[in-house]
Protein backbone atom coordinates (compact mmCIF):
# COMPACT_ATOMS: atom_id res chain seq x y z
CA UNK A 1 0.00 0.00 0.00
CA UNK A 2 3.18 1.97 0.63
CA UNK A 3 3.93 1.75 -2.66
CA UNK A 4 0.64 2.69 -3.92
CA UNK A 5 0.76 5.85 -2.20
CA UNK A 6 4.45 7.11 -3.17
CA UNK A 7 3.00 6.11 -6.43
CA UNK A 8 -0.39 7.75 -6.66
CA UNK A 9 0.62 10.28 -9.08
CA UNK A 10 0.90 7.73 -12.38
CA UNK A 11 -2.85 7.23 -11.92
CA UNK A 12 -2.79 3.74 -12.40
CA UNK A 13 -5.89 2.84 -10.38
CA UNK A 14 -9.16 4.30 -10.41
CA UNK A 15 -10.31 2.71 -6.99
CA UNK A 16 -8.20 0.83 -4.36
CA UNK A 17 -9.29 -1.26 -2.28
CA UNK A 18 -6.88 -0.90 0.47
CA UNK A 19 -8.81 -2.44 3.86
CA UNK A 20 -10.62 -5.45 1.78
CA UNK A 21 -7.11 -6.32 0.39
CA UNK A 22 -5.70 -6.24 4.21
CA UNK A 23 -9.15 -8.33 5.52
CA UNK A 24 -8.67 -10.57 2.63
CA UNK A 25 -4.58 -10.93 3.28
CA UNK A 26 -5.55 -11.56 7.16
CA UNK A 27 -8.03 -14.52 6.62
CA UNK A 28 -4.97 -16.21 3.85
CA UNK A 29 -2.52 -15.41 7.03
CA UNK A 30 -4.54 -17.86 9.32
CA UNK A 31 -3.69 -20.83 6.82
CA UNK A 32 -0.21 -20.34 6.18
CA UNK A 33 0.60 -23.14 7.94
CA UNK A 34 -1.09 -25.57 6.09
CA UNK A 35 0.53 -25.40 2.35
CA UNK A 36 -2.74 -27.86 1.49
CA UNK A 37 -5.32 -25.31 1.97
CA UNK A 38 -3.58 -22.94 -0.59
CA UNK A 39 -5.00 -21.96 -3.66
CA UNK A 40 -2.83 -21.97 -6.78
CA UNK A 41 -2.67 -18.08 -6.51
CA UNK A 42 -2.61 -17.90 -2.78
CA UNK A 43 -1.52 -14.50 -1.89
CA UNK A 44 -0.63 -13.13 -5.34
CA UNK A 45 -1.98 -9.21 -5.39
CA UNK A 46 -3.70 -8.74 -8.91
CA UNK A 47 -5.56 -5.45 -10.28
CA UNK A 48 -7.91 -5.64 -13.06
CA UNK A 49 -9.16 -3.74 -15.47
CA UNK A 50 -11.51 -1.05 -15.04
CA UNK A 51 -13.91 -2.63 -17.61
CA UNK A 52 -14.07 -5.86 -15.65
CA UNK A 53 -16.94 -6.96 -13.09
CA UNK A 54 -15.93 -7.72 -9.81
CA UNK A 55 -19.01 -7.39 -7.73
CA UNK A 56 -20.40 -5.09 -5.47
CA UNK A 57 -17.60 -2.70 -6.72
CA UNK A 58 -16.86 0.34 -9.38
CA UNK A 59 -16.87 -0.44 -13.20
CA UNK A 60 -16.76 2.19 -15.15
CA UNK A 61 -14.80 1.57 -18.03
CA UNK A 62 -13.46 4.84 -17.54
CA UNK A 63 -16.61 6.84 -19.09
CA UNK A 64 -18.59 9.22 -17.61
CA UNK A 65 -21.66 7.65 -18.61
CA UNK A 66 -20.91 4.85 -16.24
CA UNK A 67 -19.92 6.88 -13.06
CA UNK A 68 -20.71 5.42 -9.62
CA UNK A 69 -21.95 2.48 -11.43
CA UNK A 70 -21.17 -0.76 -9.35
CA UNK A 71 -21.23 -4.28 -10.73
CA UNK A 72 -23.95 -6.79 -9.26
CA UNK A 73 -21.90 -9.55 -10.25
CA UNK A 74 -18.42 -10.64 -10.90
CA UNK A 75 -16.69 -12.05 -14.02
CA UNK A 76 -15.83 -15.57 -14.12
CA UNK A 77 -12.31 -14.59 -15.00
CA UNK A 78 -12.09 -12.78 -11.74
CA UNK A 79 -13.83 -15.44 -9.55
CA UNK A 80 -11.41 -17.93 -10.58
CA UNK A 81 -8.93 -15.89 -9.58
CA UNK A 82 -10.49 -15.30 -6.24
CA UNK A 83 -11.63 -18.50 -6.06
CA UNK A 84 -7.60 -19.46 -6.15
CA UNK A 85 -6.96 -17.11 -3.25
CA UNK A 86 -5.44 -14.29 -5.37
CA UNK A 87 -5.87 -10.35 -3.31
CA UNK A 88 -7.86 -8.18 -5.69
CA UNK A 89 -6.03 -4.88 -5.09
CA UNK A 90 -8.46 -2.27 -6.97
CA UNK A 91 -9.32 -1.82 -10.73
CA UNK A 92 -7.03 0.12 -13.14
CA UNK A 93 -7.29 3.20 -15.21
CA UNK A 94 -8.35 3.02 -19.20
CA UNK A 95 -8.81 4.47 -22.08
CA UNK A 96 -12.60 5.10 -21.85
CA UNK A 97 -14.56 2.01 -22.97
CA UNK A 98 -11.13 0.62 -24.40
CA UNK A 99 -10.83 2.45 -27.34
CA UNK A 100 -7.46 4.29 -27.42
CA UNK A 101 -3.53 3.54 -27.60
CA UNK A 102 -2.12 6.04 -25.29
CA UNK A 103 -4.21 6.11 -22.42
CA UNK A 104 -5.42 9.94 -23.11
CA UNK A 105 -8.99 9.15 -23.59
CA UNK A 106 -10.47 8.48 -19.84
CA UNK A 107 -12.73 10.43 -17.80
CA UNK A 108 -9.78 9.78 -14.64
CA UNK A 109 -7.19 11.20 -16.95
CA UNK A 110 -4.30 10.35 -18.23
CA UNK A 111 -1.77 7.24 -16.87
CA UNK A 112 1.75 8.40 -16.67
CA UNK A 113 4.59 5.94 -17.93
CA UNK A 114 7.13 5.00 -14.94
CA UNK A 115 10.03 5.07 -16.94
CA UNK A 116 9.40 8.22 -18.40
CA UNK A 117 6.40 10.44 -16.86
CA UNK A 118 5.85 12.26 -20.26
CA UNK A 119 5.44 9.30 -22.05
CA UNK A 120 2.33 7.58 -22.95
CA UNK A 121 1.97 4.01 -21.19
CA UNK A 122 0.28 2.64 -24.58
CA UNK A 123 -3.71 1.77 -24.18
CA UNK A 124 -6.07 0.83 -23.77
CA UNK A 125 -5.04 -1.14 -20.73
CA UNK A 126 -2.15 1.57 -19.68
CA UNK A 127 -3.00 1.65 -15.61
CA UNK A 128 -2.73 -2.09 -15.45
CA UNK A 129 0.59 -2.16 -17.24
CA UNK A 130 1.96 0.74 -15.32
CA UNK A 131 1.00 -1.01 -12.28
CA UNK A 132 2.94 -4.44 -13.02
CA UNK A 133 5.98 -2.09 -14.70
CA UNK A 134 6.21 0.28 -11.04
CA UNK A 135 5.26 -3.02 -8.70
CA UNK A 136 2.06 -2.10 -7.81
CA UNK A 137 0.43 -5.10 -8.07
CA UNK A 138 2.33 -8.40 -9.19
CA UNK A 139 -0.01 -9.02 -11.90
CA UNK A 140 -2.74 -7.50 -14.03
CA UNK A 141 -5.51 -8.33 -15.92
CA UNK A 142 -6.18 -6.07 -19.00
CA UNK A 143 -8.81 -6.58 -22.24
CA UNK A 144 -6.94 -6.72 -25.86
CA UNK A 145 -9.68 -6.27 -28.57
CA UNK A 146 -6.36 -4.90 -31.21
CA UNK A 147 -3.23 -4.60 -28.80
CA UNK A 148 -4.43 -2.91 -25.62
CA UNK A 149 -2.41 -5.34 -23.74
CA UNK A 150 0.28 -5.89 -26.02
CA UNK A 151 1.08 -2.79 -27.24
CA UNK A 152 1.09 -0.61 -23.31
CA UNK A 153 3.54 -4.17 -22.35
CA UNK A 154 5.32 -3.01 -25.30
CA UNK A 155 5.61 0.92 -23.78
CA UNK A 156 6.30 -0.39 -19.97
CA UNK A 157 8.68 -2.88 -20.94
CA UNK A 158 6.82 -6.07 -19.26
CA UNK A 159 5.04 -9.21 -20.55
CA UNK A 160 1.56 -8.97 -22.52
CA UNK A 161 -0.28 -11.92 -23.63
CA UNK A 162 -3.65 -11.65 -24.87
CA UNK A 163 -4.98 -15.69 -25.31
CA UNK A 164 -6.74 -17.02 -28.50
CA UNK A 165 -10.54 -16.20 -29.01
CA UNK A 166 -12.45 -18.02 -26.72
CA UNK A 167 -9.62 -19.18 -24.08
CA UNK A 168 -10.51 -17.47 -21.06
CA UNK A 169 -14.74 -16.72 -20.67
CA UNK A 170 -15.72 -12.81 -22.09
CA UNK A 171 -18.55 -13.37 -19.40
CA UNK A 172 -18.32 -10.01 -16.82
CA UNK A 173 -16.03 -8.08 -19.58
CA UNK A 174 -17.76 -4.80 -20.41
CA UNK A 175 -17.83 -5.13 -24.49
CA UNK A 176 -16.11 -2.84 -26.55
CA UNK A 177 -16.21 -5.29 -29.86
CA UNK A 178 -17.49 -8.64 -29.24
CA UNK A 179 -16.04 -10.41 -31.83
CA UNK A 180 -12.92 -9.18 -31.29
CA UNK A 181 -12.41 -8.68 -27.13
CA UNK A 182 -9.88 -10.80 -25.06
CA UNK A 183 -8.94 -10.52 -21.55
CA UNK A 184 -5.40 -10.46 -21.13
CA UNK A 185 -2.69 -11.03 -18.74
CA UNK A 186 0.47 -8.59 -17.36
CA UNK A 187 3.49 -9.80 -15.76
CA UNK A 188 6.96 -9.50 -15.35
CA UNK A 189 7.51 -13.27 -15.99
CA UNK A 190 6.13 -16.60 -18.00
CA UNK A 191 5.82 -18.67 -15.08
CA UNK A 192 2.82 -15.86 -13.35
CA UNK A 193 1.43 -15.85 -17.21
CA UNK A 194 0.88 -19.35 -17.37
CA UNK A 195 -0.37 -19.98 -13.74
CA UNK A 196 -2.90 -17.12 -14.43
CA UNK A 197 -3.94 -18.28 -17.85
CA UNK A 198 -4.26 -22.00 -16.43
CA UNK A 199 -6.84 -20.57 -13.91
CA UNK A 200 -8.70 -18.15 -15.66
CA UNK A 201 -8.92 -20.62 -18.93
CA UNK A 202 -11.99 -23.19 -19.49
CA UNK A 203 -15.47 -23.72 -20.47
CA UNK A 204 -18.06 -21.14 -19.08
CA UNK A 205 -22.17 -22.01 -19.16
CA UNK A 206 -22.05 -17.86 -18.93
CA UNK A 207 -20.48 -17.23 -22.38
CA UNK A 208 -21.30 -19.66 -25.58
CA UNK A 209 -17.86 -18.67 -27.38
CA UNK A 210 -15.95 -19.87 -24.25
CA UNK A 211 -14.16 -23.05 -26.36
CA UNK A 212 -14.65 -26.11 -24.36
CA UNK A 213 -11.28 -27.40 -25.45
CA UNK A 214 -9.14 -29.15 -22.68
CA UNK A 215 -6.88 -26.53 -20.81
CA UNK A 216 -3.36 -27.47 -20.90
CA UNK A 217 -1.61 -27.32 -17.59
CA UNK A 218 0.42 -24.38 -19.00
CA UNK A 219 2.70 -24.07 -15.65
CA UNK A 220 4.07 -27.86 -15.75
CA UNK A 221 4.40 -27.31 -19.90
CA UNK A 222 6.60 -24.59 -19.53
CA UNK A 223 10.56 -25.70 -19.73
CA UNK A 224 11.19 -27.09 -23.20
CA UNK A 225 14.41 -27.18 -25.36
CA UNK A 226 12.25 -27.35 -28.24
CA UNK A 227 13.48 -25.83 -32.02
CA UNK A 228 10.53 -24.07 -33.10
CA UNK A 229 9.42 -23.71 -36.51
CA UNK A 230 8.38 -20.29 -36.82
CA UNK A 231 7.21 -17.61 -39.63
CA UNK A 232 7.63 -13.71 -39.99
CA UNK A 233 6.46 -11.56 -42.76
CA UNK A 234 9.21 -9.56 -44.45
CA UNK A 235 6.18 -6.30 -45.33
CA UNK A 236 6.19 -6.01 -41.37
CA UNK A 237 9.80 -5.36 -41.11
CA UNK A 238 10.14 -3.47 -44.17
CA UNK A 239 6.96 -1.12 -43.57
CA UNK A 240 7.68 2.78 -43.71
CA UNK A 241 6.39 2.81 -40.79
CA UNK A 242 8.88 0.83 -38.39
CA UNK A 243 11.60 2.48 -36.17
CA UNK A 244 14.78 1.41 -37.95
CA UNK A 245 16.45 0.29 -34.69
CA UNK A 246 13.31 -2.39 -33.89
CA UNK A 247 13.58 -3.93 -37.61
CA UNK A 248 17.54 -4.28 -36.93
CA UNK A 249 16.67 -5.66 -33.39
CA UNK A 250 14.41 -8.16 -35.04
CA UNK A 251 16.45 -9.17 -37.44
CA UNK A 252 19.40 -9.92 -35.54
CA UNK A 253 17.35 -11.99 -33.12
CA UNK A 254 16.25 -13.61 -36.07
CA UNK A 255 19.51 -14.63 -37.13
CA UNK A 256 20.47 -15.78 -33.79
CA UNK A 257 17.48 -17.87 -33.60
CA UNK A 258 18.51 -19.36 -37.25
CA UNK A 259 22.27 -20.42 -35.30
CA UNK A 260 20.36 -21.93 -32.23
CA UNK A 261 18.75 -24.38 -34.54
CA UNK A 262 14.63 -22.90 -34.89
CA UNK A 263 13.59 -22.88 -38.32
CA UNK A 264 13.07 -19.34 -39.03
CA UNK A 265 11.18 -18.36 -42.63
CA UNK A 266 9.94 -15.94 -44.52
CA UNK A 267 6.46 -16.28 -45.19
CA UNK A 268 4.68 -13.35 -47.54
CA UNK A 269 1.75 -11.68 -45.90
CA UNK A 270 -0.03 -9.20 -48.43
CA UNK A 271 -2.80 -8.12 -46.37
CA UNK A 272 -0.59 -5.87 -44.07
CA UNK A 273 -2.27 -2.64 -45.12
CA UNK A 274 -5.57 -4.11 -45.07
CA UNK A 275 -5.74 -5.26 -41.34
CA UNK A 276 -5.95 -1.70 -40.17
CA UNK A 277 -9.12 -0.64 -41.44
CA UNK A 278 -10.61 -3.72 -42.02
CA UNK A 279 -10.12 -3.50 -38.24
CA UNK A 280 -11.45 -0.44 -37.71
CA UNK A 281 -14.49 -0.79 -39.71
CA UNK A 282 -15.51 -3.87 -37.88
CA UNK A 283 -14.89 -3.26 -34.56
CA UNK A 284 -16.62 0.25 -34.86
CA UNK A 285 -19.63 -1.62 -35.76
CA UNK A 286 -19.56 -3.83 -33.18
CA UNK A 287 -19.51 -1.17 -30.69
CA UNK A 288 -22.37 0.98 -32.13
CA UNK A 289 -24.46 -1.96 -31.63
CA UNK A 290 -22.52 -2.78 -27.94
CA UNK A 291 -22.98 0.92 -26.58
CA UNK A 292 -26.55 1.28 -27.64
CA UNK A 293 -27.46 -0.31 -24.16
CA UNK A 294 -25.52 2.92 -23.00
CA UNK A 295 -28.87 4.92 -22.66
CA UNK A 296 -29.45 7.19 -19.77
CA UNK A 297 -32.27 4.95 -18.53
CA UNK A 298 -31.40 1.64 -16.81
CA UNK A 299 -28.04 2.75 -15.39
CA UNK A 300 -24.93 5.19 -15.15
CA UNK A 301 -25.17 8.46 -16.04
CA UNK A 302 -28.60 10.55 -16.86
CA UNK A 303 -28.98 14.18 -18.57
CA UNK A 304 -30.10 16.46 -15.63
CA UNK A 305 -32.17 18.42 -18.53
CA UNK A 306 -33.80 19.60 -19.36
CA UNK A 307 -35.81 17.32 -21.39
CA UNK A 308 -38.54 17.41 -24.14
CA UNK A 309 -39.09 13.79 -24.80
CA UNK A 310 -37.03 10.21 -24.67
CA UNK A 311 -35.53 10.69 -27.51
CA UNK A 312 -34.27 13.96 -26.20
CA UNK A 313 -32.80 12.15 -23.08
CA UNK A 314 -30.75 9.74 -24.65
CA UNK A 315 -29.23 12.57 -27.29
CA UNK A 316 -28.02 14.35 -24.22
CA UNK A 317 -27.54 11.40 -21.85
CA UNK A 318 -24.80 9.94 -24.93
CA UNK A 319 -23.49 13.34 -25.82
CA UNK A 320 -22.49 14.66 -22.55
CA UNK A 321 -21.71 10.84 -20.87
CA UNK A 322 -19.54 9.53 -23.87
CA UNK A 323 -15.74 11.19 -24.56
CA UNK A 324 -14.77 11.96 -28.29
CA UNK A 325 -13.39 9.06 -29.02
CA UNK A 326 -15.97 6.95 -27.76
CA UNK A 327 -18.59 8.96 -29.81
CA UNK A 328 -16.07 9.13 -32.62
CA UNK A 329 -16.12 4.88 -32.86
CA UNK A 330 -19.61 5.13 -32.60
CA UNK A 331 -20.59 7.38 -35.71
CA UNK A 332 -17.95 5.61 -37.93
CA UNK A 333 -19.86 2.48 -36.74
CA UNK A 334 -23.33 3.34 -37.59
CA UNK A 335 -21.90 4.67 -40.27
CA UNK A 336 -20.90 1.80 -41.67
CA UNK A 337 -23.83 -0.43 -41.05
CA UNK A 338 -26.05 2.55 -43.07
CA UNK A 339 -28.23 1.70 -45.80
CA UNK A 340 -26.28 2.38 -48.79
CA UNK A 341 -22.99 2.06 -46.98
CA UNK A 342 -22.78 -1.83 -45.55
CA UNK A 343 -21.92 -3.51 -48.29
CA UNK A 344 -19.41 -1.52 -49.18
CA UNK A 345 -17.25 -1.62 -45.74
CA UNK A 346 -18.77 -3.65 -42.91
CA UNK A 347 -19.33 -6.65 -45.69
CA UNK A 348 -16.30 -5.98 -47.76
CA UNK A 349 -14.13 -5.46 -43.85
CA UNK A 350 -15.81 -9.28 -43.21
CA UNK A 351 -14.23 -10.58 -46.40
CA UNK A 352 -10.89 -9.11 -45.61
CA UNK A 353 -11.15 -10.90 -41.94
CA UNK A 354 -11.88 -14.23 -43.77
CA UNK A 355 -8.93 -14.01 -45.99
CA UNK A 356 -6.83 -13.38 -42.83
CA UNK A 357 -7.91 -16.31 -41.34
CA UNK A 358 -7.46 -18.57 -44.20
CA UNK A 359 -4.19 -16.83 -44.95
CA UNK A 360 -3.22 -17.49 -41.24
CA UNK A 361 -4.39 -21.49 -41.25
CA UNK A 362 -2.29 -22.14 -44.59
CA UNK A 363 0.94 -20.08 -42.29
CA UNK A 364 0.06 -22.54 -39.21
CA UNK A 365 -0.14 -25.68 -41.02
CA UNK A 366 3.65 -25.18 -41.59
CA UNK A 367 4.94 -22.97 -38.48
CA UNK A 368 4.07 -22.76 -35.48
CA UNK A 369 4.60 -19.59 -34.20
CA UNK A 370 4.71 -15.99 -36.19
CA UNK A 371 7.52 -13.12 -35.34
CA UNK A 372 6.37 -9.47 -35.68
CA UNK A 373 6.76 -6.45 -34.25
CA UNK A 374 4.58 -5.00 -31.79
CA UNK A 375 4.45 -1.60 -32.20
CA UNK A 376 6.14 0.75 -35.26
CA UNK A 377 8.12 2.88 -32.47
CA UNK A 378 8.42 2.91 -29.14
CA UNK A 379 6.30 5.11 -26.43
CA UNK A 380 5.67 8.61 -27.83
CA UNK A 381 5.22 11.52 -25.68
CA UNK A 382 1.99 12.96 -24.58
CA UNK A 383 -0.10 14.72 -27.50
CA UNK A 384 2.14 13.81 -29.89
CA UNK A 385 -0.08 11.66 -31.75
CA UNK A 386 -3.51 12.53 -30.33
CA UNK A 387 -4.99 15.21 -32.94
CA UNK A 388 -4.47 12.73 -35.93
CA UNK A 389 -6.44 9.97 -35.66
CA UNK A 390 -4.53 8.54 -38.59
CA UNK A 391 -1.20 8.07 -37.11
CA UNK A 392 -2.51 6.89 -33.89
CA UNK A 393 -4.93 4.26 -36.41
CA UNK A 394 -1.30 2.84 -37.77
CA UNK A 395 0.18 2.53 -34.32
CA UNK A 396 -1.97 -0.28 -34.27
CA UNK A 397 -0.68 -2.12 -37.42
CA UNK A 398 0.92 -5.47 -36.35
CA UNK A 399 -1.28 -6.01 -33.47
CA UNK A 400 -4.91 -6.09 -34.51
CA UNK A 401 -3.58 -8.82 -36.98
CA UNK A 402 -3.87 -11.47 -33.81
CA UNK A 403 -7.55 -10.19 -33.60
CA UNK A 404 -8.86 -10.49 -36.71
CA UNK A 405 -7.20 -13.99 -36.80
CA UNK A 406 -8.30 -14.82 -33.31
CA UNK A 407 -5.04 -16.26 -32.26
CA UNK A 408 -2.93 -16.21 -29.26
CA UNK A 409 -0.13 -13.36 -29.17
CA UNK A 410 2.41 -12.36 -27.08
CA UNK A 411 4.58 -9.27 -25.93
CA UNK A 412 8.09 -9.56 -25.01
CA UNK A 413 10.65 -7.08 -22.98
CA UNK A 414 13.06 -7.85 -25.28
CA UNK A 415 15.16 -4.66 -26.41
CA UNK A 416 15.99 -0.84 -25.46
CA UNK A 417 15.94 1.65 -28.08
CA UNK A 418 18.94 4.82 -27.91
CA UNK A 419 16.39 6.91 -26.94
CA UNK A 420 15.63 4.79 -23.03
CA UNK A 421 12.72 3.25 -23.29
CA UNK A 422 11.59 -0.08 -23.45
CA UNK A 423 10.12 -2.12 -26.64
CA UNK A 424 9.45 -6.20 -27.25
CA UNK A 425 8.90 -8.73 -30.19
CA UNK A 426 5.57 -10.20 -30.84
CA UNK A 427 4.78 -13.80 -31.01
CA UNK A 428 1.72 -15.40 -32.01
CA UNK A 429 0.86 -18.81 -32.39
CA UNK A 430 -2.36 -21.04 -33.78
CA UNK A 431 -6.02 -20.42 -32.19
CA UNK A 432 -5.59 -22.09 -28.63
CA UNK A 433 -2.13 -23.31 -29.14
CA UNK A 434 -0.85 -21.13 -26.50
CA UNK A 435 1.35 -23.53 -24.95
CA UNK A 436 3.76 -23.47 -27.48
CA UNK A 437 3.81 -19.41 -27.11
CA UNK A 438 4.30 -19.76 -23.84
CA UNK A 439 7.48 -22.42 -24.26
CA UNK A 440 9.23 -20.09 -27.05
CA UNK A 441 8.53 -16.72 -24.82
CA UNK A 442 9.58 -18.72 -22.02
CA UNK A 443 13.07 -19.65 -23.79
CA UNK A 444 13.65 -16.22 -24.33
CA UNK A 445 12.51 -14.51 -21.45
CA UNK A 446 15.18 -17.62 -19.96
CA UNK A 447 17.98 -16.18 -21.62
CA UNK A 448 17.18 -12.62 -21.54
CA UNK A 449 17.66 -13.15 -17.63
CA UNK A 450 20.92 -15.44 -18.02
CA UNK A 451 22.58 -12.70 -20.61
CA UNK A 452 21.32 -9.88 -18.05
Amino acid sequence: MDKISKCIHLNAFVEIYSEEALKTASSLDLKKHDPSTWGSLYGVVIGIKDVLCYKDHLVTAGSAILKSHKAIYSATAVQRLLDEDAIIIGNLNCDEFAMGSSNENSVYGKVLNALGEDRVPGGSSGGSAVAVQADLCMVSLGSDTGGSVRQPADFCGIIGMKPGYGRISRFGLLAYASSFDQIGIFSKNTEDVAKLLRVMSGVDEYDSTCSDSIVPNYPDLLQTDKKFNIAYFPQSLSHPSLDPEIKNAIEQLIAELKEKGHKVTPVDFNYLDYVVPAYYVLTTAEASSNLSRYDGVRYGYRTPGPINDLSDLYKKSRSEGFGKEVKKRIMLGTFVLSTGYYDAYYAKAQQVRRLIVEKTNEIFSNNELILMPTVPSPAFRFGEKSNDAIEMFLGDLYTVYANLAGIPGISLPLFTHSNGMPFGLQVMSNNLDETSLLQFSNQLMTKKVNTN
